[in-house]
């Protein structure tokens, strides 16, 4: 396991192309291998197969060594008898997904070859080996894909509480630097604004074959290491805002392509706990950014990205086909071979994939309306989030005389608000959502929403709360209750949307993510820059009662989108064309 680890992470891949493909073989690249039975042998669980199969699986993929001519003919051969004898409920490409009821059954023990499909133009057509092929995500081992969601988890953890760093030395920026909130406050503005624009270009590139999950996520992360020291040495506050912004703009691929990574890897029933996780890195992280400094950033992204570099394997089905197509047309000199992406992108030009994969989100996002919501009560509720970063410090340190760093402490309140909700959002998915699939099958993707319905009234009830009790004559254990039950609710909802996001269109996972972001990010952005000087104009009270009336619009909301989300989206333009 840790060879094939190896091999298949950036490094290895990097590795083989120095090296000319002579190290860290595939099986396609071993002498002596055979099509359609490289995966199945010496599997006791395997059922038996009738002759005609074992006739197949006798046939070997013709080595480097056999004439173009030989091995195509030898290809086609194996290719005919495939497509004549083996049965087609197990031939499903990759572009045309499971059945719903399918996706839910149990896992069988059984492995199934799948035959290869050739096209009427004579183009052979790259699938899995096998139902149970090693190489498909889907299949890994429970061990290889809880490594790889940890270490996207911790990624993503470190490039969300690179962002609150800031927070806590908002008054040493404008003493240093001679500058009013507004502009101090720039700098965390920037940040979240640089995490929206990102994704609209990598997670995009990430849905790209050619690409993959691993080139974008590899080469931006090391230049968010790269530009983490001057970010921290800097001495003026013009480069300090454009380095932030940079920062997070090359540290942005993780949040679109994050969720998008797990669908590659988990199933249906297991995806929505693999989501979880992934959120939790995502929405705690920014409570321990206070209680760092800006070099935190280099001692912990640095090991995170080494081991990223090393260990962490390409998860998206079309890049690993993508190149299990080239393998094959390289050992066997069969030209015809081809990957679903390289039928489908068959003279599309590099640019015009990416430019309509950018695109992709906008125009699913203003076409269809459930959509269109979703991403403005997440913007919402993000941009509330994010103005409690901006409340804090005109809180305990002016009312309870709490230093920078116990007023750093308090934002734990946050991640304790995090593990609370996620033992009750992972309770419900056990106890309740789960055993309903395997009993009723799929219901409407609006029942994912169930939890919001109760936790859409928490944000409301914590920020009157926090606002209310925020005084020097109440103990500030209350705002510490109010931001958790905050912090508790908040959590559920954007674990409920996230699993929503991509269920309509779940081809454009990443893209869809990538439009959400732009979203949460604008407003999260502009949050933080009149957030402030609200609080400072109307008091702590009256500025958080302000947030929290206008969170009532997303209690009236997410109940409409519940009951009424599936007629919006049969009036999606998008869907229609």
């Amino acid at each position: 396991m840790m060879r094939e680890l190896i091999r298949d992470a950036s490094f290895g891949q990097l590795l083989r192309y120095l090296m000319n493909n002579r190290v860290l073989h595939y099986p396609e690249e071993e002498p002596g291998f055979q099509w359609l039975a490289a995966h199945s042998e010496g599997r006791s669980h395997s059922s038996k197969k009738p002759t005609n199969r074992d006739d197949i699986e006798k046939q070997e993929l013709p080595g480097n060594d056999t004439n173009s001519s030989t091995a195509e003919a030898a290809m086609e051969e194996v290719v005919d008898d495939s497509l004549q004898n083996i049965e087609k409920t197990s031939s499903t490409t990759p572009s045309d997904p499971p059945e719903e009821d399918e996706a839910l059954r149990p896992i069988s023990v059984a492995s199934r070859p799948i035959a290869p499909i050739r096209t009427a133009d004579g183009v052979i057509l790259v699938d899995w080996y096998a139902t149970d092929d090693p190489d498909n995500p889907q299949n890994w081992s429970s061990k290889k894909k809880i490594w790889t969601a940890f270490v996207i988890n911790i990624y993503t953890f470190v490039v969300y509480a690179s962002s609150s760093i800031y927070v806590s030395s908002h008054g040493l920026i404008m003493e240093r630097f001679g500058v009013g909130d507004f502009k101090a406050s720039l700098g965390l503005a920037l940040y979240v604004l640089g995490y929206g624009m990102g994704p609209l270009i990598f997670a995009p590139l990430s849905e790209v074959a050619t690409f993959g999950r691993n080139t974008p996520y590899i080469t931006t992360f090391a230049l968010f290491i790269i530009l983490a020291l001057p970010t921290s040495l800097v001495d003026n506050l013009g480069g300090l805002l454009a380095l932030r912004f940079l920062l997070r703009f090359f540290g942005s691929p993780c949040l679109a392509s994050g969720g998008a990574s797990m669908g590659d890897m988990y199933s249906f029933l297991t995806l929505p706990y693999a989501i979880g996780w992934w959120v939790s890195a995502a929405f705690a992280a920014p409570a321990l950014g206070p209680l760092l400094s800006g070099f935190a950033v280099l001692w912990m992204a640095g090991p995170v990205f080494l081991i990223f570099f090393f260990f962490v394997p390409e998860t998206s089905p079309s890049t690993i086909l993508l190149h299990r197509a080239a393998l094959l047309r390289k050992a066997s000199g069969n030209e015809k071979i081809r990957s679903q992406t390289e039928i489908k992108s068959h003279g599309i030009s590099l640019k015009n994939v990416v430019v309509e994969a950018i695109l992709k989100p906008l125009e699913i996002t203003f076409k269809d309306p459930a959509m269109l919501f979703v991403n403005v009560y997440i913007a919402l509720t993000y941009g509330i989030y994010y103005s409690f970063f901006e409340v804090f410090p005109l809180v305990y340190p002016v009312m309870y005389g709490f230093n920078v760093g116990v007023t750093g402490v308090v934002f734990v309140c946050i991640i304790v608000g995090c593990i609370i909700s996620m033992a009750i959002y992972f309770s419900y998915l056990y106890f309740f959502l789960n055993p309903d699939v395997r009993a009723n099958g799929l219901r409407a993707q609006e029942y994912r929403l169930r939890p919001a319905l109760l936790a859409c009234f928490g944000p409301t009830i914590g920020l009157f709360l926090f606002a209310w009790l925020a005084n020097p004559s109440i103990h500030w254990m209350g705002t510490v209750v109010g931001c958790t039950i905050y912090a508790i609710t908040v959590y559920i909802i954007m674990q409920c949307v996230f699993t929503y996001i991509p269920l309509p269109y779940p081809q454009y996972a990443a893209s869809l993510f990538a439009g959400n972001d732009l979203f949460r990010s604008l407003f999260a952005s502009g949050s933080v820059l009149f957030s402030r000087s609200m609080y400072i104009n109307l008091g702590v009270d009256k500025g958080l009662s302000l947030l929290g009336g206008l969170s009532v619009i997303g209690i009236i909301g997410m109940w409409l989108l519940c009951f009424y989300g599936a007629k919006l989206r049969a009036r999606s333009k998008f869907a229609v064309s």
